[in-house]
C-alpha cells in the first residue's frame, strides 16, 4: 500500500493547514461520514507526529502518513489524493 498525492493536493493541504515549515499530516480512520473505503467509516486528517507508521510519503515539505493501527481500512489499496479543481478540495480514491 502506498500514498500517492499530487503536487496540487499537497499544496492545498499546505495552504489549508497554514504549514510554513516541515509538518506531519496523518490520515486516520473515523467512524461515520461518507465516501470512504469501508461503509460506515471515513478518512480524517490531522496534524500530528507519527507513532508507528504503516506507510508514508513526503510532498511540499509535508510528511503524509498512515499509522499501523489504521492500515486495515485501506484493504491493501493505495490511497490516491488529487485536487478536484471544480470543488477546490482534495479528492480521495482507493486503487
Amino acid at each position: 500500500m502506498d500514498i500517492k498525492i499530487s503536487n496540487e493536493a499537497a499544496e492545498w493541504f499546505k495552504e489549508e493547514y497554514e504549514i510554513d515549515e516541515k509538518a506531519s499530516l496523518r490520515f486516520f480512520v473515523r467512524y461515520g461520514g461518507m465516501g470512504g473505503n469501508v461503509p460506515g467509516f471515513s478518512l480524517g486528517v490531522n496534524i500530528e507526529d507519527p507513532n508507528v507508521i504503516h506507510t508514508s510519503t513526503t510532498s511540499e515539505n509535508i510528511l503524509f502518513f498512515i499509522e499501523e493501527s489504521d492500515a486495515w481500512y485501506f484493504e491493501e489499496k493505495d490511497l490516491v489524493i488529487t485536487l478536484d479543481e471544480k470543488m477546490g478540495e482534495p479528492q480521495f480514491s482507493y486503487q
